[in-house]
């Protein structure tokens, strides 16, 4: 190679044996030798081998809460052999195994996760859901490997040492045995109007576990929010 630099050795694959794996802080490396995955439909920037993409076809169920709630995420199955490399829009990745839990998760933060992971959108029961049109998020439960992504480098907050309220637009994720509601600010209606405070509607978390804050309040460039799980939800009234 008569190219002189660092750039092939800097950032040369990474090698490893782990079916999960970051390639870097913003790209997820997974080897299909250990089975399908289902990944975010279009999060594909490369893979080396034979993988195939199929789009997932939701059960009725759940393609109604999409309709109706806006809050689906479209996943696709990958199979094969070789190495898949997988990217939202630059956002950092980050990497858990579940072994027999579960985790409730903004749409829009959902990167891939083992095909042995049970997916749906579900209702999240908050007493103050009804003034909203209810909140709905996607669950993920089961053993295997969930590759989420943020904004940014997250916070894990502890729920069980403090009282934990967050931007509902900031909150990625929360675990088994974390219990959400709405908070409702005083500050008025005007809060809720375009160029407001934006903080009328906030989550409040009780219970044992962890939640999952990004810095950032998630809302894409060019002003048009899309609906996603946890935060999604009261974006999309809060502009509409």
């Amino acid at each position: 190679m008569t190219i002189h630099g660092s750039l092939f050795q800097d950032f040369r694959e990474k090698e490893t044996q782990d079916p999960f794996s970051l390639q870097n802080k913003k790209m997820l490396r997974v080897d299909m030798r250990y089975g399908e995955v289902m990944a975010k439909a279009g999060s594909m920037v490369a893979y080396q081998g034979d993988v195939r993409f199929t789009k997932q076809s939701s059960g009725m169920g759940r393609f109604l809460k999409s309709a109706v709630t806006g809050e689906g995420v479209t996943m696709m199955t990958c199979s094969g052999q070789g190495d898949l490399f997988l990217a939202d829009e630059a956002q950092e990745v980050q990497v858990m195994y579940l072994q027999d839990d579960a985790i409730s998760v903004n749409g829009r933060n959902v990167l891939a996760f083992s095909n042995s992971i049970q997916w749906d959108i579900h209702r999240i029961q908050a007493r103050g859901a009804a003034m909203t049109g209810g909140l709905y998020n996607v669950s993920l439960r089961g053993t295997g490997y969930v590759a989420i992504t943020t904004d940014g480098d997250p916070v894990a907050l502890d729920v069980a040492s403090s009282p934990t309220f967050a931007d509902a637009q900031a909150v990625v994720m929360w675990t088994n045995g974390v219990r959400m509601d709405v908070r409702v600010d005083t500050g008025g209606i005007g809060s809720m109007l375009r160029g407001g405070t934006g903080e009328m509607l906030q989550m409040a978390f009780t219970g044992q576990g962890y939640v999952l804050v990004q810095p950032s309040e998630g809302v894409p460039q060019g002003g048009q929010e899309q609906g996603g799980g946890g935060g999604g939800m009261l974006g999309g009234i809060l502009n509409g």
